[in-house]
């Protein structure tokens, strides 16, 4: 038993520690009333779609008793002391030893979730100033009303303190999203695109490819081909993400979301360590967050979230492909649209880009309005 500590320090110790396995009780991003369980096999990989499908069926058919041994087969749980320090040393070994973070102004918001306290003490370790925010949690008001789904505030406290950066992790610490100096908010695809830049650079980036998903936004297409970097596309989800790049042999991969996989330092998404990804860019390209994020245009996209009563395939539903199409007819080959259902909440996400945010806001509400009618009925 480790106690407090995010859901990819779980996974390193997992595999550091020669465990069996791995297990997190967490809601992820989403609020403490969604907490579920995640689990990670013996190298701190989370488990395949079908392990994870067998497991849930002995839950759910109340047949897990079976599998059980004796209580005198059980053995012992013990509190493992240092794990927020044997976690803060791994963190620290993905920064370049070259490089300090001295005189580095740093604003964490840490979600009222799991990164509360590994996250300021690895920055301050490295040398930053830094300033925290939401880092009380209770239980109950994690992801509430700030981390990586809501980075306003941390925005607004960038620019008050007028700090070098920020970063906003979910919480249970797998994503990241950035504030740059000015306080404009740096996505998962832009985080993507300035990596791989610097890692081409290096000579890190293995296959000259970034794994990306169906959500990523056009711009970052366009990035990476102006870098002559090849990408291939997932669908939505880490695992599915890790699953290519595996098989690709990418060194790169992760979603707009701000999930990112770095496989020559961890097994899975690490927002901590996405974030040290993103000051060493700084620090070896002598550059701020904003002239780096430069190498990407953002498209402007819409996402609409719709809580929905059943979840029937889209496809089958002729109304919802009619507004789709309806849609897609105007917009040609200036944008596209997206509609899936959430793989955590009961929810059906509408995503679409264009050329203009009223547009595609307009665009976005059109369909989602049918999807809200029909999905409710």
């Amino acid at each position: 038993m480790v106690g407090v500590i995010p859901t990819p320090g779980i996974a390193f110790l997992t595999n550091s520690m020669r465990a069996d396995a791995g297990i997190v009780i967490s809601a992820s991003h989403n609020p403490f009333q969604d907490n579920g369980i995640k689990i990670f096999g013996s190298e701190g990989f989370k488990l395949p779609d079908e392990t994870e499908a067998a497991i849930e069926e002995l839950i759910f058919a109340n047949s897990l008793h079976k599998l059980h041994p004796s209580p005198v087969e059980l053995g012992k749980a013990y509190r493992m002391e240092d794990a927020r320090g044997r976690y803060i040393v791994f963190l620290k070994h993905a920064f370049p030893k070259e490089y300090s973070l001295e005189g580095t102004s740093i604003v964490l918001d840490c979600s009222h979730g799991a990164t509360y306290r590994v996250a300021p003490e690895t920055f301050l370790e490295l040398g930053a100033e830094v300033t925290t925010l939401f880092d009380d949690p209770n239980g109950k008001n994690i992801n509430l009303h700030c981390g990586s789904q809501h980075p306003e505030v941390l925005a607004e406290e960038v620019r008050k303190i007028k700090a070098d950066i920020g970063f906003a992790f979910d919480g249970d610490g797998d994503r990241l999203i950035a504030v740059d100096e000015t306080g404009t908010i740096i996505t998962g695809d832009q985080i993507l695109a300035i990596c791989a830049k610097v890692m081409k650079k290096e000579g890190l980036l293995t296959g000259n490819l970034v794994v990306r998903t169906v959500m990523s936004n056009i711009g970052l297409s366009v990035a990476l081909q102006s870098l002559q970097i090849d990408s291939v596309m997932t669908k939505v989800g880490d695992r599915y993400v890790l699953e290519e790049m595996q098989a690709r042999g990418a060194s790169i991969g992760g979603e707009d979301s701000g999930h990112l996989i770095f496989l020559q330092h961890h097994t899975t998404g690490d927002g901590i360590l996405t974030a040290l990804q993103v000051a060493a860019a700084m620090k070896k390209e002598g550059k701020s967050l904003s002239e780096l994020a430069k190498i990407m245009k953002v498209f402007p996209q819409a996402l609409i979230n719709v809580n929905v009563k059943s979840r029937p395939e889209i496809a089958t539903v002729p109304e919802i492909v009619a507004a789709i199409g309806k849609v897609e007819k105007k917009l040609a080959d200036r944008g596209r649209v997206l509609v899936r259902y959430s793989g955590t909440q009961n929810m059906c996400r509408v995503m679409v880009e264009g050329p203009s945010q009223k547009e595609t806001a307009t665009y976005c509400r059109q369909i989602a309005d049918v999807v809200e009618k029909m999905l409710n009925a």
